[in-house]
């Protein structure tokens, strides 16, 4: 597994994407691999055994094109499945998402961050083990908002329509009259809502309100891990292929339309 190798990238859909958007700019001359589980999106709703059995399956057509590199691109499989991805995989560099609390910590001037994440990201003990680590030291206090059903909107491409807009302004509000200063979107889908989010937060408040997305971190993760193991692809062009348990239309419409990208797609039978 040398350098050259590509990096694999997946999520339960195209919320991925706003990660994959971040390693492509940091790594220019990388093959990335993305796979979107979109015949099983989303996977915020479904049982804990059930997303750790599609994250190791997913994994593993990932490494048959041996990828040198996993990305877990998505909040819901990250907290799922992430330590059963390292265990089978031990010596391979895996990089999960989880929502921004600490830069989020650091970041609230009223210590009420509110968390918009799917219901299996919050129920999880990987989130609630984070949220009393960091409550402990920073005393900040985290309000946790299941966005049910906002995944789907993104995944359906309605960044702005009227009932995307309408299921927003019902998990905002509470959170900011609850004096949330900070939000943390620990979706990978809800990066694509942001500007959506950013006009309704100006309608139902006139305070400033910072959002952390973490996409960003988990690029500087990668590079990190690429650098300490001299698997840095130095030169080359950088490709992407995409990869779909759903639709190939509406992943290749999902690059163009979020990334202004056109790579090649090509469908997987969902048993993959």
């Amino acid at each position: 597994m040398g350098a050259d190798a590509p990096i694999g990238v997946f999520d339960s859909g195209i919320g991925g994407l706003s990660v994959l958007k971040y390693i492509h700019a940091s790594l220019p001359n990388e093959q990335l691999l993305y796979f979107a589980d979109s015949g099983f999106a989303p996977y915020g709703g479904r049982p804990e055994s059930e997303i750790v059995a599609r994250s190791l399956a997913i994994a593993e057509f990932l490494m048959q094109y041996g990828a040198k590199a996993l990305v877990v691109a998505c909040n819901t499989a990250t907290a799922a499945a992430i330590k059963a991805i390292r265990e089978l995989y031990p010596s391979l560099p895996v990089v999960g998402v989880e929502p921004g609390l600490k830069p989020a910590a650091a970041l609230t001037r009223t210590g009420t961050v509110g968390v918009m994440a799917t219901k299996g990201t919050l129920s999880s003990t990987k989130f609630n083990l984070l949220r009393e680590q960091i409550t402990a030291a920073t005393n900040v206090a985290f309000l946790p908002q299941a966005c049910i059903g906002l995944a789907d909107q993104v995944e359906k491409g309605e960044l702005h329509s009227a009932a995307t807009a309408a299921l927003v302004r019902g998990y905002l509000q509470p959170l900011l009259e609850q004096g949330a200063d900070t939000l943390v979107l620990g979706c990978t889908h809800y990066p694509f809502v942001q500007p959506l989010i950013e006009e309704l937060i100006a309608h139902i408040t006139s305070k400033p309100v910072t959002i952390v997305d973490t996409g960003e971190p988990v690029a500087r993760q990668l590079v990190r891990l690429l650098t300490e193991k001299g698997l840095l692809r130095q030169e080359g062009v950088g490709t992407i292929t995409g990869f779909t348990t759903g639709s190939q239309t509406a992943l290749e419409s999902a690059f163009a339309k979020l990334l202004g990208l056109h790579p090649p797609v090509t469908p997987i039978a969902a048993s993959a």
